[in-house]
């Protein structure tokens, strides 16, 4: 144990004093700020306060956020906008016709009717319309610079709708657009059923067969938005079998329709759109 404890003695004596770091010269290389706590080196510092004084304000620029469509679904009577052209009203009745006799008048219209693919213009540019049509009426129609020969030999199942439409709304037609889409291709853009022939208001009945499709509104811009449509209002209306829809009052004058193209698989629907023609448009009620 002796020797142990001389051992010891004479491995410390080896062992040189260690040496005191100056405290007027503080290490100051990049190790030792590595080491340092956050905001210790800003702490150290002096700053004066600043008599600023920050003010939240709001932004001056409002933000603008698109609505979201209204879903009419259910029968009923919607006021869907009023304005100083008037009001603009649909009514919608579901099942109408109902199923087992919608069956038929879509068998017979698809067998019978001399269904006819058209072209469209729009501007300087032609095109083939996405979907199939035919008119009835002793009168022609033009709309979208594509007219439709007068044709008085109306299909019996279609003389037979329209007295029934005319029975259960007081609105009276003499004519029908007949329009076949095939599939969730077929469409119809963006467009008012308001040609001078029509009258300043007009009513029209819109009676579907078929797969379900999309009916869309969207109302017109006022001037200071320079045909704008991004924030203006909208409506979705699904369009079942043996579904009537009436737009009447200023719908035509104040708002567009369309039936968009789809993503999912869509059967045949037929689409018959009743409405007035007047042969002088000087003549058409105001």
């Amino acid at each position: 144990m002796a020797d142990k404890r001389r051992q010891a003695r004479v491995q410390g004596a080896w062992a040189a004093p260690a040496k005191k770091q100056s405290a007027a010269h503080p290490a100051t290389d990049a190790g030792s700020l590595l080491h340092q706590m956050p905001g210790q080196t800003w702490g150290n510092k002096e700053h004066p306060l600043s008599d600023r004084v920050f003010v939240f304000k709001e932004p001056q620029q409002v933000v603008r956020r698109a609505p979201e469509p209204r879903v009419i679904d259910r029968e009923g009577v919607y006021e869907i906008s009023l304005s100083p052209t008037g009001i603009s009203r649909v009514r919608l009745y579901p099942g109408f016709i109902d199923s087992k006799e919608a069956d038929w008048v879509l068998e017979q219209l698809c067998r019978d009717v001399p269904w006819k693919q058209r072209m469209g213009s729009r501007g300087d540019v032609t095109y083939l319309q996405p979907r199939l049509t035919a008119w009835y009426g002793e009168l022609p129609y033009t709309y979208s610079r594509v007219t439709m020969e007068p044709n008085p030999h109306w299909h019996p199942v279609l003389r037979t709708l329209k007295h029934r439409i005319e029975d259960n709304t007081g609105h009276t037609f003499n004519s029908v657009l007949c329009n076949l889409y095939r599939d969730e291709k077929d469409s119809v853009d963006w467009h008012s059923d308001d040609e001078p022939a029509l009258g300043r208001w007009p009513a029209i009945a819109s009676l579907s067969f078929g797969a379900t499709r999309a009916f869309e509104m969207r109302k017109k811009p006022p001037p200071e938005e320079n045909g704008d449509y991004t924030y203006v209002e909208r409506v979705k209306i699904p369009l079942d079998h043996g579904a009537l829809l009436i737009m009447e009052g200023a719908t035509q004058a104040d708002w567009q329709h369309q039936v968009p193209k789809e993503y999912h698989s869509r059967g045949p629907r037929v689409n018959l759109t009743f409405r007035t023609i007047y042969p002088d448009p000087r003549g058409a009620p105001s």
